[in-house]
């Protein structure tokens, strides 16, 4: 509920930290915002900061819905930079709260023309992208891998909306199957009855939906006795790993993304990567892979005011602050590509700047989203790289289009898909 982050809320101090890059690691003066949406729209109200004064306005009945807040609201990746950002100084939650506020206005009606029509799609055929449900399993055809749902396996291999339905995407999820098989494997999917990871309805603020299609998933793994889920895709490797855990779903399955688990077999010797691959390639961090992807904590305990304002946790809280998420898995792997050479952007790891697909930008404000993959793509270029790699497909989807746009050259690729053009 939102009214329980208000002490939170109340203590946010408009010290700008939410919107910038720790100074400690700043490494280039014309890389120093975090957070996309008050670099575009440069007013406080969307910033981390300026949406945690919106909520408490909202909690405490001082403001009511106009078309301008909810554009405020909704104008936003919910990629979590303000919120560790925040946490480098403070022990404040600010992306918890601004789910909370989503919710809110989901459940008040106040929904978004766009996320609505994501959403209809979503009820009727099961996934983000609004296709015909029968054609989910067309990505994966003639690739001889098992079905879960027909055959056990020992891993299940999640592919995700984006790319099940985006055509031009298929080969990095193909790539991904034809490596997990060459290193022995025991693999299957579920072709046309996988469904929705409900992470991205979250983000919408669709709570219901997550919870729907976790309960869907987790039964599906259950029946088949799988215990290990294998996705290319961050935000269902979010959904499993972190939502499915925070409502209390997950149980023990094992949640690995791609990118760890192929540096697992690599380092293992069950992939011998030896074709030459001469390239400068940078690797962009997907939010839900990265700050956003390490493990759920679990706290369940009082928020206890000190007289001189101090929030005081019983017991002690401690907080997510984007430390283990997943970074140098992917890392590793690039450098272990013959004749790759690997450079960093500016903005890494914990602190990197969205790709713009997040958070129901894309489909209901496709400038901003395009704005802030652009911003990405010239930050690739800066570093000198011919290649930007990143792990999600929505980041692919968005930096392949910003390219476009550009009239760039940058090549934009897949982890896997390097992997597989050296075995």
């Amino acid at each position: 509920m939102l009214e329980s982050y208000r002490e939170y809320m109340i203590r946010c101090a408009r010290c700008s930290n939410c919107k910038y890059i720790p100074h400690y690691i700043l490494q280039d003066y014309n890389y120093t915002y975090v957070c996309p949406s008050i670099t575009r729209y440069n007013f406080h109200a969307y910033s981390g900061g300026g949406r945690l004064i919106t909520a408490l306005s909202m909690t405490d009945g001082r403001i009511e819905y106009t078309d301008k807040l909810l554009d405020i609201i909704y104008q936003c990746q919910m990629c979590g930079a303000c919120d560790i950002s925040c946490k480098y100084g403070n022990d404040l939650e600010v992306l918890q709260p601004l789910y909370d506020l989503r919710i809110k206005c989901v459940s008040d009606g106040q929904l978004n023309p766009a996320h609505m029509m994501v959403i209809e799609g979503l009820r009727k055929d099961d996934n983000m992208l609004q296709k015909p449900k029968a054609e989910r399993g067309k990505w994966a055809e003639g690739l001889d891998v098992k079905n879960i749902n027909e055959e056990k396996a020992d891993v299940y291999y999640h592919a995700g909306c984006r790319y099940c339905f985006d055509e031009e995407l298929w080969p990095a999820a193909r790539s991904a199957v034809n490596l997990l098989k060459k290193a022995g494997v025991d693999v299957g999917i579920a072709g046309k009855d996988e469904t929705c990871c409900g992470g991205r309805a979250y983000d919408l603020g669709y709570l219901g939906e997550l919870t729907k299609y976790a309960e869907n998933n987790v039964e599906m793994l259950k029946t088949a006795g799988i215990k290990t889920v294998v996705t290319s895709c961050s935000d269902c490797y979010h959904a499993f790993k972190v939502l499915y855990d925070k409502i209390g779903m997950k149980g023990d399955l094992e949640v690995l993304h791609i990118t760890e688990y192929l540096d697992r077999l690599i380092k293992e010797g069950k992939l011998k990567l030896s074709k030459n691959l001469p390239m400068i390639a940078t690797y962009h961090d997907p939010c839900h892979l990265g700050r956003l992807g390490e493990p759920w904590i679990h706290w369940d305990g009082k928020i206890k005011t000190e007289p001189d304002m101090r929030v005081q946790h019983e017991p002690k809280k401690v907080f997510r602050r984007g430390t283990y998420g997943v970074y140098e898995p992917p890392r590793d792997v690039l450098r272990s590509i013959p004749g790759l050479r690997f450079v960093e952007m500016f903005r890494i790891k914990e602190y990197t700047w969205c790709c713009g697909a997040g958070g129901g930008v894309v489909d209901a404000y496709p400038d901003f989203s395009m704005w802030t993959a652009i911003e990405r793509v010239k930050e690739a270029r800066d570093t000198g790289a011919e290649a930007l790699v990143t792990a999600c497909p929505w980041c692919v989807r968005n930096f392949k289009d910003a390219v476009k746009e550009l009239g760039d050259t940058l090549k934009v690729y897949d982890i896997a898909e390097l992997v597989e053009q050296c075995i």
